[in-house]
């Protein structure tokens, strides 16, 4: 019998109908309106408690990732649709995805530095009001804040020690990251593999040691300027830190499973971009929050 089936004849990949997005939209709305839920109400809301509720969306999120992603690898792996044309693509969407963090991140930084150059009430600069009114309360007009007798803020964390660690340990995982994607363009499969078996490693260090970091804390999220902008900065980076630890064991299978070349490894590429992109917003965040905003004593 013939062939009937369409000939391709562009370089361009037209994705076929997927329930993948329509899954992950519902899945985002069952996360966020169960942790809502979670936070502010105690009773359940159409049968489900906010625990419930979240979890129910964190599982489908986790499936939807799971299946989306096993449909983009037979795309580049066995149907071989990941021409040089949507290479260059993919590579300009993930540049447009780190732009779009940079922003995120942006906000907290803001925030902290908004805060930390004018801890006082409002005043007049020109013709701009800067500072809320009540700041000078919450923070004693000084920034790290005046220690509270409610043990809300005792004092920041010392920047050369834990902090310190921290920055050399993510430093060093970029290291471990460039030197894969080395052996990666030389056909040196083993050392792609070592260098990613590192640089994971090293970035569940990071995760645990923030963990400790956070636990021995001495001032608290809630009802505190700076624990508030404190947490919210760096807790979000160690969120972006799981991901990348997540996406870089993804390909430590796949290089495992032999499915990069030196040629062909753009999953690889954007893999080392993101941990690129969140070694630097480290670098940010510990100069900022750490260094300059420990202020002239930290407890530890």
């Amino acid at each position: 019998m013939a062939d009937t089936s369409p000939t391709k004849h562009h370089d361009y990949l037209l994705v076929d109908p997927s329930p993948w997005p329509l899954a992950g939209g519902v899945a985002a709305f069952l996360m966020a309106f169960g942790a809502i839920v979670w936070m502010k109400s105690p009773e359940a809301v159409l049968g489900f408690s906010g625990p419930w509720m979240f979890g129910i969306g964190t599982s489908a999120m986790i499936a939807t990732m799971f299946f989306w992603l096993r449909d983009v690898l037979d795309e580049a792996v066995h149907k071989r649709l990941h021409t040089p044309v949507v290479q260059t693509q993919i590579r300009y969407g993930m540049i447009l995805f780190i732009a779009s963090e940079v922003m995120f991140f942006v906000a907290w930084f803001w925030a902290y530095y908004f805060t930390a150059l004018f801890p006082g009430d409002v005043h007049e600069v020109g013709k701009t009001l800067v500072g809320v009114v009540g700041r000078e309360q919450a923070t004693g007009g000084l920034w790290p804040p005046a220690p509270t007798g409610d043990g809300r803020f005792i004092s920041t964390f010392n920047p050369w020690s834990l902090p310190l660690i921290n920055t050399l340990i993510l430093l060093t995982s970029g290291v471990a990251v460039t030197y894969a994607h080395y052996a990666l363009q030389k056909g040196n499969r083993r050392g792609l593999i070592v260098g990613l078996v590192l640089t994971i490693v090293l970035g569940l260090m990071f995760t645990s040691l923030q963990a400790y970091e956070y636990y021995h804390a001495q001032f608290t999220f809630a009802g505190h300027i700076y624990g508030s902008t404190f947490f919210m900065a760096t807790g979000f980076h160690g969120f972006h830190v799981i991901i990348g630890t997540i996406f870089l064991g993804v390909m430590l299978l796949r290089a495992v499973a032999g499915q990069f070349t030196p040629k062909h490894h753009v999953g690889f590429v954007m893999a080392a971009w993101y941990w690129h992109f969140v070694d630097i917003v480290w670098l940010f965040l510990f100069i900022s929050i750490y260094v300059w905003g420990a202020g002239a004593v930290a407890a530890h």
